[in-house]
């Protein structure tokens, strides 16, 4: 009991100085089984690589809430494509000003950077088409836009081809969030992030949040936004109360309406939380819920029949197997009336709550090949991924371990059986990703599995990503081949081999 006390105090505190969610409850309060939300948490723990953290409300109480250790409540989380949620927000909260109509043509706002002779199709693009993806292009236009070679990415844009007329074909498409974060910032002069802090985020508590920009300071609208979990569940509390927050009207019921409904189709299998129709940057769901989400496991879950929402973040491949983990265990142990107290099982739940953690590499914490790697640097292969050299520092208390590469230094001091926890100029071993790279939270781990083979994981806590590496040295430690992956943009090791200098 006291366990389950502790832990609703240390939410009932963040309650308090972050937001206006009411005060957190044992679950059988909101009627809602606390061996289901712990069966959820178990499967989630044993089926998805990797959950970094959740938070579940319920009729506006946070009953349970959750953190893997390395990644924690206080770091922001990137949120990838959940950012279009709240650039369609920022739409929303045009739209309830009279600043701009969700039919108004796109090309008006950009008269600058439209073609000379634009067709049809792209004359009848409509603020609208953007939102549900029905844009006319016959593919995803981010990747074009990106690697144009062109700083005016809206220019870029708009010289596509649209192949289709807009309104009749879905192709979820991020260039257009882009665009309407430029709407945006044409009707306001102001970015998404700065428009929406008075708006949105300083009501719902949200302290602290950054957006990535264009070449030319546009926020990408589309992904780039880095809020914490506990944030993305009061912007879906927000939507569930159809705009209400604290007494105070933040946007409008009709707009949550229309945000949230299903405005085009968008596939047909049944059992696909990914075909039940698109709304104005929101996904519906199975069971009348609907979500924003983003890659690699970021979900606002709003359930408007359970009055509940969920938020997670993570760093998976498969986000069907997600939502199939919320249904399968969370729908049925939500009922329409309190339920009885269960101690025992509200304390299992809070016990297990406050023990998530991704373990620490295990194996030995020393190794014969220590001394002879220390100070050693040793030189790669040329290799498509910028990897220059590594070196280490394995003296004392000190384990660190340093990648040059083309892009910079990446230097990573690794706990024994604990995370090491430091900020550090982060560079994906040279694959590139949107929002990963430059200075980040990272928490590393390293032990020898074997006498010549180290092992070590760098959890990146405010993305999605880890870096796995495997090190195998020869007997004299004078070469060694590195495995390595960053998960979950890799799905295999890739090998690279050097030669001490």
């Amino acid at each position: 009991m006291k366990m389950r006390l502790a832990l609703f105090a240390v939410l009932f505190a963040a309650s308090l100085a972050q937001g206006q969610l009411l005060a957190p409850t044992a679950p059988e309060a909101q009627g809602v089984n606390s061996a289901g939300v712990q069966a959820f948490v178990e499967a989630f723990e044993k089926e998805v690589d990797a959950p970094h953290g959740f938070v579940l409300v319920r009729h506006g109480h946070p009953i349970a809430a959750g953190w893997w250790a390395p990644y924690d409540r206080a770091t922001p989380h990137m949120l990838y494509s959940l950012s279009k949620s709240f650039t369609s927000t920022a739409i929303g909260l045009l739209s309830d000003d009279g600043k701009l109509d969700v039919d108004n043509a796109v090309l008006p706002y950009f008269p600058d950077d439209a073609p000379k002779d634009p067709d049809a199709n792209l004359r009848a693009m409509r603020i609208r088409d953007l939102l549900t993806m029905n844009s006319g292009h016959d593919k995803d236009t981010l990747a074009r836009v990106t690697l144009a070679g062109n700083d005016n990415w809206v220019q870029t844009y708009l010289s596509f081809p649209v192949e289709h007329p807009p309104g009749t074909h879905f192709v979820y498409n991020t260039g257009n969030t882009y665009m309407l974060s430029a709407i945006v910032e044409k009707i306001t002069g102001q970015s998404v992030l700065d428009f929406l802090k008075p708006r949105l985020f300083e009501p719902l508590g949200i302290a602290n949040p950054t957006w990535e920009t264009d070449p030319r300071g546009i926020d990408t609208g589309g992904w780039g936004l880095s809020i914490t979990t506990e944030d993305i569940a009061r912007f879906g509390q927000l939507y569930l109360q159809h705009g209400m927050w604290d007494g105070k009207r933040l946007l409008s019921e009709s707009w949550i309406s229309l945000a949230s409904a299903p405005q085009t189709p968008n596939g047909t299998n049944p059992n696909s939380d990914w075909n039940q129709g698109y709304g104005f940057q929101f996904w519906r769901c199975r069971h009348n819920c609907y979500r924003g989400d983003g890659a690699f496991g970021q979900y606002c879950i709003v359930m408007p029949d359970l009055d509940a929402v969920l938020a997670i973040n993570g760093g998976q491949g498969d986000m069907q197997r997600t939502l199939n983990l919320v249904w399968d265990h969370l729908l049925p142990a939500m009922h329409d009336a309190p339920l009885p107290a269960d101690d025992a099982a509200a304390e299992a739940l809070s016990k297990k709550l406050a023990s998530l953690h991704h373990a620490p590499v295990s194996g030995e914490a020393n190794s014969p090949h220590i001394a002879k790697i220390t100070g050693n640097t040793y030189i790669f292969d040329a290799n498509k991924a910028g990897l220059k050299s590594v070196t280490f520092a394995f003296d004392g208390d000190t384990r660190r371990i340093v990648l040059d590469t083309e892009h910079g230094q990446e230097r990573f001091d690794v706990g024994y059986g604990k995370w090491e926890k430091q900020t550090v100029s982060f560079y994906q071993l040279g694959i590139p990703a949107a929002a990963s790279t430059g200075p980040q939270t990272v928490a590393a781990s390293a032990a020898w599995a074997k006498p010549d083979q180290l092992v070590a994981r760098a959890w990146i806590t405010t993305t999605p990503y880890r870096i796995d590496m495997t090190f195998d040295f020869d007997a004299e430690a004078n070469a060694l081949a590195m495995a390595a992956r960053i998960y979950p943009l890799q799905g295999q090791m890739t090998t690279f081999k050097a030669s001490a200098k």
